[in-house]
């Protein structure tokens, strides 16, 4: 159902059995998958493609134009995936290039005004509260929760099934399976509950995620210390790899470090 009172730009291409309510807009250039809702005063802007079975609420604008003084008007784009929820009056940019653009996975809820900017990228099945701002170029990994009013600084990157208590300022990397909280940011412990409840993890795994990040927060050494000790200690397990893998990926610059020895 496409309301005649909603504004549809007629080169957009709607797919099947798609709402769209009454004073929503709908730019040129933009795909709309199967089985979307857009509510009424949302916007859907030019470079916007988004996937199959999205609900998008009142006040929302998607695709709007970056915010950054790198972007000279070049054609550039928005992709949202399936299955995603996002509330009133979120924001998300589309990228500063033509290459890459701001990415949405699959099965993530955006609570209202929240906002994401240029060239980030939400991998998916991930909560976003209420107020949420991350700049641009971040990286949220998959199954994490940013509580509200977090705020991620441009270039951070928030590994895997973490939790972001409200408030947060996050300038750098966390790492995955932790909660961080306060302010300045600091470590609180692996997000056992969350994992347990919606996450395919033994007790095992969680004991060996609560080893590994005693070596790196609790034990006074150095983080390339830390990476060997847990190496030696800890089974090479999936688990164990992504840790490690995500540690070595940002050069062992991590949140939340305690004053380390040399």
């Amino acid at each position: 159902m496409i309301s005649p009172l909603s504004h549809v730009d007629p080169s957009a291409k709607i797919g099947k059995d798609v709402t769209i309510h009454p004073f929503a807009y709908i730019d040129a250039d933009v795909e709309i998958g199967d089985g979307c809702e857009i509510k009424p005063y949302a916007s859907i802007l030019s470079g916007t493609r988004m996937g199959r079975n999205n609900k998008v609420y009142q006040g929302a604008i998607i695709g709007a134009d970056p915010q950054d003084f790198r972007w000279k008007g070049e054609k550039t784009y928005c992709y949202i995936g399936d299955n995603n929820v996002i509330r009133e009056n979120v924001i998300i940019n589309r990228g500063i290039s033509t290459a890459g653009g701001t990415r949405i996975g699959d099965g993530c809820f955006v609570f209202a005004e929240t906002h994401i900017g240029h060239d980030s990228h939400i991998v998916g099945r991930c909560v976003l509260g209420n107020g949420v701002k991350i700049a641009g170029n971040v990286i949220v990994d998959e199954c994490t929760i940013l509580s509200s009013a977090a705020i991620l600084h441009e270039g951070a990157h928030v590994g895997t099934w973490c939790m972001v208590k409200g408030g947060c300022r996050i300038s750098g990397n966390v790492p995955p399976y932790v909660i961080v909280a306060h302010n300045p940011v600091a470590y609180y412990g692996v997000n056992a509950t969350v994992m347990r409840h919606d996450g395919d993890f033994s007790e095992s795994d969680i004991d060996d995620a609560a080893k590994a990040y005693r070596h790196i927060y609790q034990c006074s050494t150095s983080v390339f210390n830390a990476l060997r000790r847990i190496e030696e200690d800890i089974p090479d397990t999936p688990l164990r790899r992504t840790i490690v893998d995500f540690i070595r990926g940002c050069d062992l610059k991590l949140c939340a470090l305690p004053q380390m020895l040399d």
